[in-house]
């Protein structure tokens, strides 16, 4: 009898296990009538969807013996942080996504009155202030005629695009909590960099590929050019170029961080080696899997490396030693 009970439960699990596969892999071998779309794949990845966000552990004030704030930044081009960019999952489409649904508020990341940095969230944004920012608001086309005369014009909305945003700011408190003894990093907010639209560079007078692609990265290479030739401008032209106005990617708006956790916990990370990575947004900013580099640090006169630094790679060198200072401060704590 026991056996009879045993073999029974065996089969009846063997069972329910064939009708959980049959489900998942839509394996069956008659067409099935489905009310709802079919499984894109083996399984249903319900894992991500279904996370919620772990909160930090809690720090005391009076349990803060070292601060420091540093602004980094993300440049997508670099290899390790090809997820970012990736179009399956574009972070800057689910911030933008998540700011037209209302779940996320963005920011003014212009200096006020109120907010002299522009980065303390402030001042908040509307959905048509932010896609306007980002380059998808309406645009005036006019139309000509053969003497160049104007004879229509019509708005046309522009659509956003997401990879036209190549670099995010991202804004961090590294903190040592003598309760825990731990030193770590907690993001503050978060910024999409964009390049601005200033009139005179479609013109001849600047040239696009040079001031403003050298302008956008705060340490690229400068093009040297120690040849002289008949072709040289004369002085009076080179300081009329040396007085041209660089330019550089602006935040377009500041997301609070611990808000925006929220929306990236539930969004998984693209991973060129494997698919079934298990990582979200939120796990990849929280574990630190990306690069970036400091452009400033927190000091008395509110200044960026670049205000106190010639040079680009003097600039890498200092946003090095600035990191390195901070990891030797963690180990300067400790005796072995």
């Amino acid at each position: 009898m026991r056996k009879k009970i045993l073999l029974s439960t065996v089969i009846l699990g063997f069972s329910l296990a064939a009708l959980a596969q049959q489900e998942n892999l839509a394996n069956s071998t008659q067409p099935v009538q489905l009310d709802e779309p079919p499984i894109d794949g083996y399984v249903a990845k319900s894992d991500i969807a279904n996370r919620k966000v772990i909160p930090y552990p809690p720090i005391r004030q009076t349990d803060v013996a070292f601060s420091r704030r540093v602004w980094r930044e993300i440049d997508l081009r670099l290899k390790m942080n090809k997820v970012f960019a990736s179009p399956k999952a574009r972070l800057i489409d689910i911030l933008v996504d998540a700011i037209q649904a209302g779940e996320l508020t963005a920011y003014d990341p212009t200096p006020t009155e109120n907010d002299p940095t522009g980065d303390s969230f402030k001042n908040k944004l509307t959905i048509d202030q932010v896609m306007a920012r980002l380059g998808g608001d309406s645009v005036l086309v006019e139309q000509f005629n053969e003497n160049n005369e104007v004879i229509s014009s019509h708005y046309e909305k522009r659509q956003f695009s997401g990879e036209n945003v190549i670099k995010f700011r991202i804004k961090e408190d590294w903190i040592f909590d003598k309760q825990r003894s731990i030193f770590e990093p907690r993001i503050v907010g978060i910024a999409p960099l964009i390049t601005p639209q200033i009139a005179g560079l479609e013109t001849g007078q600047v040239d696009d590929a040079g001031a403003a692609g050298a302008g956008s990265d705060p340490f690229a290479v400068q093009p040297e050019n120690n040849t002289a030739d008949a072709n040289t401008p004369p002085p009076a032209a080179l300081e009329d170029a040396v007085a041209t106005p660089q330019v550089e990617p602006t935040p377009a708006f500041w997301i609070y961080f611990p808000e925006a956790r929220h929306i990236l916990v539930n969004k998984e990370v693209v991973n060129r080696h494997n698919d079934a990575t298990g990582l979200s947004y939120d796990d990849v900013f929280i574990q630190r899997l990306f690069a970036s580099y400091i452009v400033k640090q927190s000091n008395t006169d509110d200044l960026r490396i670049k205000d106190y630094v010639q040079g680009d790679v003097d600039r890498l060198l200092e946003s090095e030693r600035i990191k390195t200072a901070l990891m030797d401060y963690e180990q300067d704590l400790w005796s072995y």
